[in-house]
Protein backbone atom coordinates (compact mmCIF):
# COMPACT_ATOMS: atom_id res chain seq x y z
CA UNK A 1 0.00 0.00 0.00
CA UNK A 2 1.20 3.16 -0.88
CA UNK A 3 2.56 5.91 1.76
CA UNK A 4 1.51 9.02 0.67
CA UNK A 5 3.43 10.81 4.08
CA UNK A 6 6.90 10.31 2.25
CA UNK A 7 5.86 13.13 0.00
CA UNK A 8 8.00 16.21 0.32
CA UNK A 9 6.39 19.20 1.72
CA UNK A 10 7.43 22.71 3.36
CA UNK A 11 6.08 26.02 5.23
CA UNK A 12 7.50 29.36 5.43
CA UNK A 13 6.05 33.09 6.27
CA UNK A 14 5.07 35.52 3.66
CA UNK A 15 8.17 37.62 5.14
CA UNK A 16 10.95 34.75 4.73
CA UNK A 17 9.57 33.65 1.49
CA UNK A 18 12.98 31.59 -0.09
CA UNK A 19 15.32 33.53 -2.28
CA UNK A 20 16.33 30.45 -4.27
CA UNK A 21 13.33 28.68 -5.44
CA UNK A 22 12.01 29.55 -8.79
CA UNK A 23 10.09 27.93 -11.60
CA UNK A 24 9.83 28.25 -15.67
CA UNK A 25 5.88 28.89 -14.93
CA UNK A 26 3.94 30.15 -12.42
CA UNK A 27 0.14 29.59 -12.27
CA UNK A 28 -2.10 30.83 -10.28
CA UNK A 29 -6.50 31.52 -10.73
CA UNK A 30 -7.06 34.95 -9.97
CA UNK A 31 -9.26 36.69 -7.36
CA UNK A 32 -9.32 39.39 -4.85
CA UNK A 33 -8.01 37.83 -1.90
CA UNK A 34 -4.33 39.14 -0.80
CA UNK A 35 -3.19 35.69 -0.11
CA UNK A 36 -3.73 35.12 -4.16
CA UNK A 37 -2.22 38.26 -4.75
CA UNK A 38 0.82 38.60 -2.98
CA UNK A 39 2.02 35.65 -3.28
CA UNK A 40 2.08 35.80 -7.17
CA UNK A 41 3.81 38.75 -6.61
CA UNK A 42 6.05 37.19 -4.60
CA UNK A 43 6.82 34.36 -6.44
CA UNK A 44 9.74 33.78 -8.84
CA UNK A 45 9.23 32.71 -12.10
CA UNK A 46 10.76 33.18 -16.20
CA UNK A 47 6.53 33.21 -16.73
CA UNK A 48 3.49 34.12 -14.27
CA UNK A 49 0.29 33.04 -15.75
CA UNK A 50 -3.45 33.97 -13.87
CA UNK A 51 -6.05 31.70 -14.83
CA UNK A 52 -9.52 33.65 -15.17
CA UNK A 53 -12.20 31.58 -13.95
CA UNK A 54 -15.88 32.65 -15.03
CA UNK A 55 -17.30 31.90 -11.71
CA UNK A 56 -15.58 35.36 -9.87
CA UNK A 57 -17.46 36.78 -13.23
CA UNK A 58 -14.68 39.26 -13.18
CA UNK A 59 -15.17 42.14 -16.06
CA UNK A 60 -12.24 43.13 -18.54
CA UNK A 61 -11.62 45.77 -16.52
CA UNK A 62 -10.78 44.29 -13.35
CA UNK A 63 -8.83 41.40 -15.16
CA UNK A 64 -4.66 42.59 -13.41
CA UNK A 65 -2.51 44.37 -15.43
CA UNK A 66 0.74 42.18 -14.18
CA UNK A 67 1.16 38.64 -15.36
CA UNK A 68 -0.35 36.67 -18.60
CA UNK A 69 -3.90 36.20 -17.98
CA UNK A 70 -6.10 33.36 -19.89
CA UNK A 71 -9.35 34.08 -19.70
CA UNK A 72 -11.57 31.00 -19.33
CA UNK A 73 -14.24 30.54 -22.39
CA UNK A 74 -16.24 27.78 -20.33
CA UNK A 75 -17.63 26.70 -17.04
CA UNK A 76 -16.06 23.07 -17.85
CA UNK A 77 -13.11 21.91 -16.16
CA UNK A 78 -11.54 19.89 -18.51
CA UNK A 79 -11.60 22.93 -21.57
CA UNK A 80 -10.54 25.30 -18.68
CA UNK A 81 -7.76 23.57 -18.29
CA UNK A 82 -7.10 22.31 -21.70
CA UNK A 83 -7.95 26.25 -23.47
CA UNK A 84 -4.98 27.32 -21.03
CA UNK A 85 -3.00 25.33 -22.22
CA UNK A 86 -3.85 25.45 -25.82
CA UNK A 87 -3.31 29.36 -25.65
CA UNK A 88 -0.05 29.06 -24.12
CA UNK A 89 1.11 26.50 -25.92
CA UNK A 90 3.06 24.78 -22.70
CA UNK A 91 4.36 21.58 -23.28
CA UNK A 92 3.81 20.44 -19.71
CA UNK A 93 5.93 17.17 -19.26
CA UNK A 94 9.36 19.45 -19.19
CA UNK A 95 8.21 21.84 -17.49
CA UNK A 96 9.16 23.01 -13.91
CA UNK A 97 5.88 23.93 -12.89
CA UNK A 98 4.13 25.51 -9.60
CA UNK A 99 0.53 25.91 -9.24
CA UNK A 100 -0.94 28.29 -6.68
CA UNK A 101 -4.07 26.20 -5.65
CA UNK A 102 -5.35 28.84 -3.18
CA UNK A 103 -7.66 30.84 -5.76
CA UNK A 104 -8.49 27.44 -8.15
CA UNK A 105 -12.11 26.10 -8.40
CA UNK A 106 -11.90 22.67 -7.09
CA UNK A 107 -13.12 21.14 -10.29
CA UNK A 108 -10.24 23.17 -12.59
CA UNK A 109 -7.75 21.66 -9.65
CA UNK A 110 -8.59 18.12 -10.44
CA UNK A 111 -8.61 17.86 -13.81
CA UNK A 112 -5.19 19.89 -13.84
CA UNK A 113 -4.07 17.10 -11.51
CA UNK A 114 -5.46 14.28 -14.08
CA UNK A 115 -4.28 16.64 -17.09
CA UNK A 116 -0.79 16.77 -16.08
CA UNK A 117 -0.66 12.85 -15.20
CA UNK A 118 -1.97 12.07 -18.20
CA UNK A 119 0.35 13.82 -20.38
CA UNK A 120 3.53 12.51 -18.81
CA UNK A 121 4.28 14.61 -16.10
CA UNK A 122 6.02 13.35 -12.95
CA UNK A 123 5.98 15.86 -10.49
CA UNK A 124 5.17 19.98 -9.69
CA UNK A 125 5.26 22.38 -7.01
CA UNK A 126 2.18 23.54 -5.66
CA UNK A 127 1.88 26.49 -3.30
CA UNK A 128 -0.95 27.47 -1.01
CA UNK A 129 -1.18 30.08 1.49
CA UNK A 130 -3.31 29.81 4.85
CA UNK A 131 -5.81 32.49 5.47
CA UNK A 132 -4.90 34.50 8.60
CA UNK A 133 -8.57 34.61 9.04
CA UNK A 134 -11.64 33.59 7.15
CA UNK A 135 -13.45 37.35 6.72
CA UNK A 136 -17.17 36.26 8.57
CA UNK A 137 -15.67 33.79 10.53
CA UNK A 138 -18.45 30.85 10.25
CA UNK A 139 -20.67 32.69 8.46
CA UNK A 140 -18.21 33.65 5.36
CA UNK A 141 -19.91 32.64 2.12
CA UNK A 142 -17.25 31.19 -0.32
CA UNK A 143 -20.19 30.32 -2.94
CA UNK A 144 -23.84 31.76 -4.01
CA UNK A 145 -24.98 28.54 -2.93
CA UNK A 146 -27.19 28.27 -6.04
CA UNK A 147 -26.55 24.84 -7.33
CA UNK A 148 -26.86 24.47 -11.03
CA UNK A 149 -25.78 20.58 -11.38
CA UNK A 150 -24.27 18.05 -9.08
CA UNK A 151 -22.43 15.14 -11.48
CA UNK A 152 -18.87 13.36 -11.36
CA UNK A 153 -15.42 15.34 -12.20
CA UNK A 154 -14.16 15.53 -15.55
CA UNK A 155 -11.27 12.78 -15.51
CA UNK A 156 -13.27 11.30 -11.93
CA UNK A 157 -16.19 9.24 -13.67
CA UNK A 158 -15.88 5.41 -12.60
CA UNK A 159 -16.32 1.94 -14.13
CA UNK A 160 -19.20 2.19 -12.07
CA UNK A 161 -21.58 -1.36 -10.97
CA UNK A 162 -25.46 -1.06 -11.04
CA UNK A 163 -25.66 -2.96 -7.66
CA UNK A 164 -25.67 0.45 -5.07
CA UNK A 165 -26.85 -1.73 -2.03
CA UNK A 166 -23.30 -0.60 -0.51
CA UNK A 167 -22.73 2.54 -2.01
CA UNK A 168 -20.13 4.87 0.14
CA UNK A 169 -20.04 8.41 0.03
CA UNK A 170 -16.99 10.08 1.35
CA UNK A 171 -17.51 13.81 1.76
CA UNK A 172 -14.41 16.06 2.55
CA UNK A 173 -16.36 18.69 5.10
CA UNK A 174 -15.72 22.31 4.78
CA UNK A 175 -17.80 25.56 5.55
CA UNK A 176 -20.18 24.94 2.89
CA UNK A 177 -22.97 23.29 4.47
CA UNK A 178 -25.49 23.40 1.49
CA UNK A 179 -22.97 21.85 -1.08
CA UNK A 180 -22.74 19.21 1.39
CA UNK A 181 -26.39 18.77 1.96
CA UNK A 182 -26.94 19.03 -2.14
CA UNK A 183 -24.19 16.00 -2.72
CA UNK A 184 -25.39 13.84 0.26
CA UNK A 185 -29.07 14.01 -1.20
CA UNK A 186 -27.84 13.35 -4.51
CA UNK A 187 -26.42 10.04 -3.54
CA UNK A 188 -29.19 9.67 -0.88
CA UNK A 189 -28.85 5.98 -0.29
CA UNK A 190 -25.47 5.69 -0.01
CA UNK A 191 -23.62 5.58 3.21
CA UNK A 192 -22.29 8.69 4.49
CA UNK A 193 -18.59 9.37 5.82
CA UNK A 194 -17.56 13.15 6.94
CA UNK A 195 -13.61 14.06 6.93
CA UNK A 196 -13.43 17.01 9.00
CA UNK A 197 -10.16 19.15 8.84
CA UNK A 198 -8.41 18.38 12.00
CA UNK A 199 -5.85 20.00 12.80
CA UNK A 200 -7.46 23.49 11.23
CA UNK A 201 -6.28 25.88 8.88
CA UNK A 202 -5.74 27.99 12.55
CA UNK A 203 -7.03 27.03 15.64
CA UNK A 204 -10.48 28.67 15.90
CA UNK A 205 -11.70 27.21 12.40
CA UNK A 206 -11.80 23.68 13.25
CA UNK A 207 -14.87 25.15 15.93
CA UNK A 208 -16.16 27.13 12.97
CA UNK A 209 -15.99 24.00 10.28
CA UNK A 210 -18.01 22.15 12.82
CA UNK A 211 -21.02 24.64 13.31
CA UNK A 212 -21.29 25.13 9.59
CA UNK A 213 -21.06 20.88 9.02
CA UNK A 214 -23.99 20.58 11.69
CA UNK A 215 -26.06 22.51 9.40
CA UNK A 216 -26.43 19.66 6.98
CA UNK A 217 -26.57 17.06 9.54
CA UNK A 218 -29.62 15.93 8.63
CA UNK A 219 -29.13 15.28 5.20
CA UNK A 220 -25.58 13.32 6.00
CA UNK A 221 -26.91 11.85 9.11
CA UNK A 222 -25.39 11.63 12.25
CA UNK A 223 -23.72 14.04 14.70
CA UNK A 224 -20.36 16.28 12.96
CA UNK A 225 -18.54 15.18 16.40
CA UNK A 226 -19.56 11.74 16.92
CA UNK A 227 -20.33 8.22 15.61
CA UNK A 228 -18.20 5.85 13.34
CA UNK A 229 -18.39 7.60 10.12
CA UNK A 230 -16.94 11.23 11.16
CA UNK A 231 -13.15 11.25 10.04
CA UNK A 232 -10.59 13.84 10.57
CA UNK A 233 -7.55 15.03 7.97
CA UNK A 234 -5.41 17.74 8.67
CA UNK A 235 -6.68 20.80 6.69
CA UNK A 236 -3.23 21.79 5.21
CA UNK A 237 -1.72 18.49 4.09
CA UNK A 238 -2.92 16.94 1.10
CA UNK A 239 -0.92 13.61 1.79
CA UNK A 240 -2.24 13.03 4.71
CA UNK A 241 -5.58 13.44 3.66
CA UNK A 242 -4.98 10.68 0.45
CA UNK A 243 -3.70 8.10 3.45
CA UNK A 244 -6.67 8.75 5.68
CA UNK A 245 -8.71 8.25 2.84
CA UNK A 246 -7.03 5.41 1.79
CA UNK A 247 -7.77 3.95 5.22
CA UNK A 248 -10.41 4.63 5.42
CA UNK A 249 -11.87 2.67 2.38
CA UNK A 250 -9.50 -0.07 3.31
CA UNK A 251 -11.54 -0.43 6.75
CA UNK A 252 -14.36 -0.43 5.25
CA UNK A 253 -14.07 -2.86 2.57
CA UNK A 254 -12.42 -5.29 5.08
CA UNK A 255 -15.93 -5.25 7.05
CA UNK A 256 -17.81 -5.81 4.00
CA UNK A 257 -17.54 -4.97 -0.07
CA UNK A 258 -18.17 -1.36 -1.24
CA UNK A 259 -20.25 -1.57 -4.52
CA UNK A 260 -19.80 1.84 -5.69
CA UNK A 261 -17.80 4.58 -4.30
CA UNK A 262 -18.83 8.43 -4.61
CA UNK A 263 -15.97 11.21 -2.95
CA UNK A 264 -16.77 14.99 -3.00
CA UNK A 265 -13.99 16.95 -1.80
CA UNK A 266 -15.69 20.74 -0.59
CA UNK A 267 -13.37 21.87 2.38
CA UNK A 268 -9.86 23.50 1.54
CA UNK A 269 -8.30 23.75 -1.44
CA UNK A 270 -5.07 21.29 0.18
CA UNK A 271 -8.03 18.64 1.20
CA UNK A 272 -9.17 18.49 -2.51
CA UNK A 273 -5.81 17.94 -4.03
CA UNK A 274 -5.27 14.94 -1.30
CA UNK A 275 -8.72 13.56 -2.65
CA UNK A 276 -7.38 13.71 -6.25
CA UNK A 277 -4.27 11.95 -5.51
CA UNK A 278 -6.13 9.41 -3.83
CA UNK A 279 -8.17 8.24 -6.97
CA UNK A 280 -5.08 8.81 -9.32
CA UNK A 281 -2.91 6.26 -7.43
CA UNK A 282 -5.58 4.10 -5.93
CA UNK A 283 -9.05 4.45 -8.06
CA UNK A 284 -7.90 4.34 -11.63
CA UNK A 285 -10.74 1.74 -13.69
CA UNK A 286 -12.72 1.01 -10.57
CA UNK A 287 -16.31 1.95 -9.54
CA UNK A 288 -15.06 4.87 -8.11
CA UNK A 289 -15.49 8.62 -8.58
CA UNK A 290 -15.21 12.15 -7.73
CA UNK A 291 -19.03 14.14 -7.36
CA UNK A 292 -19.07 17.55 -7.02
CA UNK A 293 -21.73 20.66 -6.74
CA UNK A 294 -21.45 23.08 -9.14
CA UNK A 295 -22.59 26.42 -7.72
CA UNK A 296 -23.25 29.63 -10.83
CA UNK A 297 -20.49 31.92 -8.70
CA UNK A 298 -18.21 32.20 -6.25
CA UNK A 299 -17.36 34.65 -3.64
CA UNK A 300 -14.08 36.79 -4.61
CA UNK A 301 -12.44 37.51 -1.49
CA UNK A 302 -13.09 35.30 1.31
CA UNK A 303 -10.01 35.82 3.61
CA UNK A 304 -7.88 38.62 5.38
CA UNK A 305 -4.21 38.70 5.41
CA UNK A 306 -1.89 35.13 5.39
CA UNK A 307 -0.68 33.13 7.98
CA UNK A 308 2.02 31.35 6.15
CA UNK A 309 2.58 29.17 2.74
CA UNK A 310 3.03 25.94 2.50
CA UNK A 311 5.03 24.25 -0.69
CA UNK A 312 3.94 20.49 -1.73
CA UNK A 313 6.10 18.77 -4.57
CA UNK A 314 3.25 16.17 -6.10
CA UNK A 315 4.58 13.14 -7.52
CA UNK A 316 2.11 11.75 -10.27
CA UNK A 317 1.43 7.90 -11.22
CA UNK A 318 2.99 7.14 -14.80
CA UNK A 319 0.97 6.77 -17.20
Amino acid sequence: MLDYTVFYKDAWSFEDWPGDEGWDVFLSAFNSSDRVQQVFGKAVARDKHWLIAKEYQYSEEELPSTGYCVIATSHFEAEVIKHYFQETRLKPKHLKLCVDITGFMRPHLLFLLRFLAENGVSGFDVVYSEPGRYASAEKTQFSDEVIVDVRQIAGYEGNHVTDTASDVLIIGAGYDDKLIAHVAEHKDSARKVRILGLPSLRADMYQQNVLRAELAAEQVGGNALEGIDTHFAPANDPFVTADSISNIVRRMRERKPISNLYLSPLATKVQTLGFGLYYLFECIGQPVSIVFPFCRSYSRETSKSISRVWRYHIELPER
